[in-house]
């Protein structure tokens, strides 16, 4: 969330910043600032109370002692009102300051002074290319037929097993994908500096709110009852994206300066309950409930956020020139940026049988948003200060196996795989049928 001395500094800036993301934010902090001067009000006047009653306690005792019965139980009465009001205060605050704090959660990240101001994806700069469309010498195939055709994936069964929206992975499928993760976890382990971790698959509320999916995106997630116990329906949630618990693992807790940087890599499945609107690319595997990540996390040091995130978006693009799949990075504007998003930059790989390109990777810098939400500070000095928080995909295997697929097949109907690749699928195609 943003640092409430932030807004309170300078609000007027703060709102034209968060109106530039075209859902009229800003305008939340008039009543949010209301609530946090009653708060302060009644907490001052609490303190001042206090003092008082401190000062008439002490003087009780002196009464007593010199005899002075009466005077001693007007002064009590007079205490004794002044608790009854110090309670009434401190409710007070309790209320104005959960009040003001749901507003605080509700309220998305300000975009970085370098990010463009823009309404929609339209608005989004390209910045920059790698490598060349494939020309092909023949009328290429878009994934679902390549998938139906050699069997990798049974599209009809998948939904049979879970509804609309969910894959089920076939031979040659099923082992790509499965070197697609391995492939993914080495070259960010081994070549960009990254600590493996394998996090749970389900996570508590406060890991949803700490990153900020909650409670903006409550409607998308899909909720985990325990048995027939429909009280805990709401505790845990099945996680949309790794992000949830890899950036939650400090979460409560002060690092020491040495400690960062951080770097974390996991590859899990990921669940989001909206897909996509009927009929709007869900036909296949370009928007479906439950596909696979390796996610990517930096915890890092404020003055160092930025320069990391171009290194994290480096390291995402490296999978696509190793795998030599062509793509384009754009910069989203503030219009079309994500919640708890700083900055974003989108790795965007072309996919010849759908004539577009796919969003297969964004990476962005959190700065100190997602870290006040969840309390993870680290020492410098004397102080504990609030990291910056970066997250990636590097990236979402779905639609890198659209493009894959798309992209290196052939004439016979074959799938040519990329040399880094054939170690792990141990082959160096996948044969047509």
């Amino acid at each position: 969330m943003i640092d409430i001395k932030r807004i309170r500094e300078n609000p007027e800036a703060l709102a034209e910043r968060l109106n530039t993301r075209c859902g009229n934010d800003g305008d939340k902090l008039k009543e949010l600032l209301e609530l946090d001067e009653k708060r302060r009000s009644a907490l001052t006047e609490s303190e001042q109370l206090k003092a008082k009653r401190n000062k008439e306690s002490k003087a009780i005792g002196t009464l007593v002692g010199q005899g002075k019965k009466d005077e001693a139980e007007a002064k009590k009465a007079e205490v004794r009102a002044f608790g009854e009001r110090i309670n009434e205060l401190d409710e007070a605050a309790g209320q104005a300051e959960a009040a003001r704090d749901q507003i605080l959660l509700s309220i998305p990240n300000p975009p970085h002074e370098s990010v463009p101001a823009g309404a929609s994806e339209e608005d989004n700069p390209e910045l920059r290319k790698w490598g060349e469309a494939k020309n092909y010498d023949f009328e290429p195939k878009n994934h679902i037929e390549l998938c139906e055709q050699l069997g990798l994936i049974d599209f009809k069964r998948g939904a049979k097993l879970s509804g609309s929206g969910f894959l089920l992975y076939m031979g040659w499928g099923a082992r790509l994908e499965r070197a697609l993760a391995q492939f993914l976890l080495d070259l960010h382990t081994s070549e960009h500096g990254y600590t493996e971790v394998s996090p749970p698959y389900i996570v508590g509320r406060d890991c949803m709110v700490g990153v900020g999916q909650f409670p903006k995106f409550e409607d998308q997630a899909y909720a985990v009852q325990e048995g027939l116990d429909d009280s805990t329906m709401g505790a845990l949630y099945l996680l949309p994206t790794a992000e949830a618990p890899v950036a939650n693992i400090h979460r409560e807790e002060i690092l020491t300066e040495e400690e960062l940087p951080k770097y974390y890599c996991a590859f899990s499945p990921c669940f989001r309950a909206e897909a996509g609107a009927a009929g709007v690319g869900t036909r296949g595997m370009i928007r479906v409930h439950q596909f696979e990540k390796v996610e990517l996390i930096k915890i890092v040091p404020p003055g160092e956020g930025y320069e990391e995130l171009e290194k994290m978006t480096a390291d995402a693009e490296r999978v696509l020139q190793l795998l030599d799949l062509h793509y384009r990075v754009i910069l989203l504007c503030a219009g079309d940026m994500g919640f708890a998003s700083a900055k974003t930059y989108d790795i965007e790989v072309w996919a010849p049988g759908q004539g577009s390109y796919l969003e297969v990777s964004s990476c962005s810098n959190c700065e100190d948003y997602q870290p006040r939400r969840m309390n993870l500070r680290y020492k410098t000095g004397k102080e504990n200060r609030f990291p910056h928080l970066l997250n990636g995909s590097g990236t979402a295997l779905a639609r890198l196996f659209v493009a894959l697929i798309e992209t290196h097949q052939q004439a016979d109907g074959s799938i040519a795989i990329p040399a880094p690749l054939q170690p792990y699928l141990k082959a160096d195609r996948i044969p047509a049928l």
